[in-house]
């Protein structure tokens, strides 16, 4: 009876120990009252902006993008001399412009891969734990 009691006694300590009231300690939690208010809304003054006027240049799509580009990246940076031997090594003055757009196309065949290849990666997917494919000979 005796444990027991002490062990009632010490986990009521231990459970209540969280609490810093009942042991006197200093509370320090957020006061949400001490929250500033943020200054209200106004109307912004009036600039007397006028619409364009119809057959004047407006800013387009294009000049917009082009704009942007300028502002974040400069204007085109010199290339080091390392950089020019390189992509003239690599021959860039031969590249076909657009080729980027060519590359990532369906209809380019990028590598010549053969037919075995090709009925390789071609072959229906088959539940046998051994792949099997049959070419043409």
């Amino acid at each position: 009876m005796r444990s027991s009691t002490a062990l009632l006694i010490g986990l009521a300590t231990v459970s209540l120990a969280g609490c810093a009231s009942i042991f006197g300690g200093n509370s320090s939690t957020l006061d949400e009252f001490a929250v500033a208010r943020n200054a209200p809304l106004v109307i912004p003054p009036d600039y007397a902006l006028t619409p364009p006027a119809p057959g004047t240049a407006s800013l387009s799509a294009s000049d917009a993008q082009q704009q942007a580009i300028q502002a974040l990246f400069g204007g085109p940076a010199p290339r080091s001399a390392g950089e020019s031997s390189l992509l003239e090594k690599a021959g860039a003055d031969r590249a076909a412009l657009g080729i980027r757009s060519q590359a990532g196309d369906a209809a380019t065949q990028v590598v010549d891969k053969g037919e075995t290849t090709r009925t390789i990666i071609n072959a229906p997917q088959g539940d046998s734990p051994v792949a099997t494919v049959s070419t043409p000979e």
